[in-house]
């Protein structure tokens, strides 16, 4: 299968959470930026509760209870990269993006109703839905490298998504920023959530580094089976 080069890259506390409000008081939080730049993935994504910060008007208000009930893809925009946000059922509103070189890219399942699609394509924001009851990631990222001419990206999402990316099997290396900081709180998101089996997934450590504030950046690559 042809896919990109998926790094999964988070900041966390020493405990692994991942909260945005609290890792955003972490000293090294103006690493998390600059090593992301250093892994030249322009393209990234991100889930639809890290989107939401992003919404223009709202909810989307579905004109009918039709579903797309088949696997499509349309390129509104090509680009060298993609802000690539995951929405299963396709609910975001989105301004008109066709003079960004950063667009958006709405991946989603077959769920979608054909209006919203409609509206995507009047936006010009470029989409694909694949998976008949939840989003194919395998078939999404097949999608995007063979269609898209995505080649590398970066999963920047929350617990749900990296799990779903990890069980999966798709990412290829792992990159950490571990601020100088413990949350501890009970119940907050982890760097990765969702998965069941309790074996865990082998890695192998790439690269190690430092900063002055006391942040470490760890790479690791995962171990296929």
């Amino acid at each position: 299968m042809s896919k990109p080069y998926i790094i999964c890259h988070m900041m966390t506390s020493v405990d692994g959470r991942i909260d945005c409000g609290m890792t955003a008081q972490l000293t090294g939080e103006p690493e998390y930026y600059t090593t992301l730049d250093q892994l030249a993935a322009p393209t990234r994504i991100s889930g639809k509760v890290t989107a939401a910060t992003e919404l223009t008007d709202g909810t989307f208000t579905q004109a009918d209870g039709q579903q797309l009930g088949h696997e499509a893809f349309k390129q509104n925009v090509a680009a060298p990269s993609y802000n690539i946000v995951m929405d299963t059922k396709g609910t975001l509103e989105w301004a008109t993006e066709s003079s960004t070189n950063f667009p958006h890219l709405i991946i989603m399942s077959e769920q979608v109703s054909p209006a919203y699609l409609t509206y995507l394509n009047q936006q010009e924001i470029s989409w694909i839905a694949t998976g008949k009851d939840q989003i194919d990631l395998a078939r999404a990222m097949e999608i995007l490298h063979d269609e898209f001419d995505v080649k590398r990206l970066a999963v920047v999402g929350g617990g749900r998504i990296n799990g779903a990316f990890l069980n999966a099997g798709l990412i290829d290396e792992l990159s950490i920023l571990i601020g100088s900081g413990a949350d501890g709180r009970t119940g907050q998101p982890a760097l990765f959530d969702g998965r069941t089996s309790n074996h865990p997934v082998p890695l192998k450590l790439k690269d190690v580094q430092t900063f002055d504030d006391g942040a470490v950046w760890l790479r690791y690559t995962t171990i296929k089976n």
